[in-house]
């Protein structure tokens, strides 16, 4: 039964999710955070603009709660709008920005490129993108733009590498894209850091005191 409960909870954690990020689009939505009090469930969501999110007079937010009371039976919830810190830096708001481009008809090279270095600009160790649909013909294909650093297999790619999907509707059909990037805060578990360290040299004087240099 407690297996249940928790298989239960993660799928409606992935299902509100999936929610804001369908619904949210327009705001630069990039994650969310359910964490449950003694007073109720406390959401935050992070996004780009967080205006979008709160809405006139906090319309939006009003309309998001009762939406989560009825449709995702939330109990009691209270929802938290944060900034992005860095939003090259955070995976799915590049992705979604990446799919919005496409849309609006950019040809994705440009758009590959662009984001990298962007991306590379604002400081992280390395970054890939993904882009794969109807890209220029009928067939469909995938184009990698990647830079720096990437771990692609074991933990570490896993646990320390940022993911981001969205989907883009052209005209020619659906192309989806994929972004991966490693944070410049994200320690590897083969980094050695080397610290600075002052030597003392310790001499002992003739009358047995001991003097530091």
């Amino acid at each position: 039964m407690i297996e249940r409960k928790f298989i239960n909870e993660n799928v409606k954690r992935m299902l509100i999710d999936e929610y804001f990020q369908k619904e949210l689009v327009k705001a630069g939505y990039s994650h969310c955070e359910i964490r449950k009090t003694p007073v109720g469930t406390k959401i935050t969501i992070y996004a780009e603009r967080p205006g979008l999110v709160i809405g006139r007079r906090g319309a939006k937010i009003r309309e998001l709660t009762e939406i989560l009371k009825k449709e995702f039976n939330v109990e009691k919830p209270q929802i938290d709008v944060k900034p992005v810190e860095n939003p090259d830096l955070d995976a799915q708001v590049v992705a979604e920005r990446i799919a919005r481009l496409l849309e609006r008809g950019q040809h994705f090279r440009r758009v590959g490129h662009t984001a990298v270095r962007r991306v590379m600009a604002a400081g992280a160790k390395g970054v890939v993108v993904i882009i794969s649909g109807k890209l220029t013909g009928e067939r469909a294909r995938t184009e990698k733009f990647m830079a720096g650093y990437m771990k692609h297999c074991g933990e570490p790619a896993e646990e320390l590498v940022d993911k981001g999907r969205a989907i883009a509707m052209t005209k020619p059909g659906i192309i989806g894209v994929t972004v991966k990037i490693m944070r410049p805060d994200v320690l590897l578990p083969d980094e050695v850091i080397i610290k600075d360290e002052v030597e003392h040299v310790i001499e002992e004087g003739e009358n047995g005191n001991t003097q530091s240099e």
